[in-house]
């Protein structure tokens, strides 16, 4: 019998109210597993009277207490890894081991937060002028929100909510309604960790949902992680309203192999950032452009390592990948090989023929050589286990293929050679880049975020950026003066 899924809201779970109702699946089976409730307008309208009553409580909260609730976090965090993992493969379909990957990778930016009392230092200088004294300090902004996507249920509302929460702000969840319970899972943890109730809200819900969090005067900043056009309509709709907005889009992420590379190193980085995760990352290595003459034996590598791949449900300790999120999506990445074959791609390995799972939503790995970058396999985000492969003549033609992408998300360089390395980050228009790295994510004290149609907003994600962006700075001028000093003065203000 499929469970049911509700909110948790201000400490407890709530069941909701609209009447309206999601499907979620066991990806590896095909089975219909749950229900979860779709919040309407006035259910968010409650949610954040809740939060912003917790918000007003939780900004005078002292930063030894704050920090003392995080790294309370952090421990729960750590030792329930294991069923939040299994958690996020019944619902994703990700192998466990890349599921408590997922979670470590979220308690390194709980790990961060901690040290919050550091983090929110200002500055101050003594004597700016004749007895005046100038200070800058930092303070919360109040309620703030959420929206995450179905391909890291666990980490990326990590990188949200713990440094928010930190900061001062009481902070609402709208994961994906395609795989809920972990954000569920993680209030229950923020709970007996001493958080207070409403300071940390999961609202399930789809569009009518995010749209009422868009409207709502009373939600300060958002952010977002998803698809490059819901990005766009989330910073276009949510700054209208006077909002902070960091909202992250699509990828087309390109590894640029040059000819001195070693050859068995590129071809098990890429193997490994095209089809981990089934593809579904916005990390994901989609391109493979290779310089010069070490396409063939690149791609001769890459597709000798396709057929040890081990597909299967995510809780088979065997597996390698797992199978995508639906039946639908499943259908919409098989499409794409059919797409590149009629445009003039070579199909190198066709997903659809490998030996899969009789039941759930599992497609096998592809891999598409000599692919034009007018091509629809090279052009769209196609979120899964599909690996384009572009060759290019020299360097000059690889930077210029990467930086006409729409897309700056990440990149990454494949050689020997430091210089060209060098110039590599210099030249690329990208937000992270990695030498000899497939996946350049940035650790937690570093910030996440692209560049061009990858991001809207002016602030990454978590890090440094994530500390300015939930939070507003304040300078203080002050002075105790000698009240035989006081006297009435129009003129601009003037250092003296």
């Amino acid at each position: 019998m499929a469970r049911r899924i509700s909110h948790w809201i201000d400490g407890a779970i709530v069941a909701g109210t609209s009447g309206r109702i999601g499907r979620v699946y066991n990806p590896a089976t095909g089975e219909h597993t749950g229900e979860v409730d779709l919040a309407s307008t006035g259910e968010v309208g409650q949610a954040v009277s809740s939060a912003n009553a917790a918000a007003a409580q939780w900004r005078e909260s002292s930063l030894s207490r704050r920090a003392a609730v995080l790294f309370a976090f952090r421990e729960l965090l750590h030792g329930h890894t294991e069923e939040l993992a299994a958690i996020v493969s019944s619902e994703h379909g990700k192998v466990l081991s890349d599921a408590k990957g997922e979670v470590a990778r979220g308690l390194e930016n709980a790990e961060f937060a901690t040290g919050i009392p550091n983090l929110l230092k200002g500055d101050y200088s003594e004597q700016a002028s004749s007895g005046v004294d100038v200070y800058s300090i930092r303070q919360p902004i109040g309620v703030v929100a959420g929206i995450t996507p179905f391909n890291f249920p666990v980490m990326v509302p990590l990188w949200m909510c713990t440094t928010a929460i930190a900061c001062g702000n009481a902070f609402i969840l709208k994961p994906s309604e395609k795989d809920p319970s972990a954000a569920l899972f993680l209030a229950g943890l923020w709970q007996r960790a001493g958080l207070p109730d409403g300071v940390f809200t999961v609202l399930n819900g789809d569009r009518e949902a995010v749209d009422a969090i868009l409207a709502h005067p009373d939600i300060a900043a958002i952010s977002f992680v998803g698809s490059t056009p819901v990005a766009r309509h989330i910073y276009e709709t949510g700054t209208r309203s006077g909002k902070r907005v960091q909202a992250l889009g699509g990828a087309k992420n390109h590894m640029v192999v040059l000819p001195d590379a070693d050859v068995d190193m590129a071809a098990d980085a890429a193997v490994s950032a095209a089809y981990g995760s089934a593809g579904e990352r916005c990390m994901a290595i989609s391109v493979v452009v290779t310089v010069g003459d070490v396409a063939d034996p690149l791609v001769d590598a890459i597709a000798a390592r396709l057929p040890k791949l081990r597909i299967g449900a995510g809780t088979d300790p065997d597996a390698d990948m797992g199978p995508l999120i639906t039946r639908e999506h499943r259908d919409r990445v098989a499409s794409y090989i059919d797409a590149g074959a009629q445009a003039g791609a070579a199909v190198v390995a066709d997903g659809r023929k490998a030996e899969l799972p009789a039941r759930g939503f599992f497609l096998g790995v592809s891999l598409l050589d000599h692919v034009r970058p007018e091509m629809s396999v090279y052009t769209d985000e196609i979120f899964g286990p599909v690996l384009c492969v572009v060759r290019a003549a020299d360097y000059a033609e690889a930077i210029e293929l990467v930086n006409t992408n729409p897309y700056g998300n990440g990149t990454a360089i494949f050689t020997r050679d430091g210089g060209a390395a060098r110039q590599f980050q210099f030249d690329v228009q990208a937000g992270m880049v990695g030498v000899n790295v497939p996946i350049p994510v940035p650790v937690a004290y570093y910030s996440f975020g692209g560049w061009k149609a990858s991001l809207f907003g002016d602030r990454h994600i978590y890090g440094p950026e994530g500390i300015d962006f939930y939070t507003r700075t304040k300078a203080v001028t002050s002075r105790w003066p000698d009240p035989a000093t006081s006297k009435v003065d129009l003129g601009f203000p003037q250092t003296r």
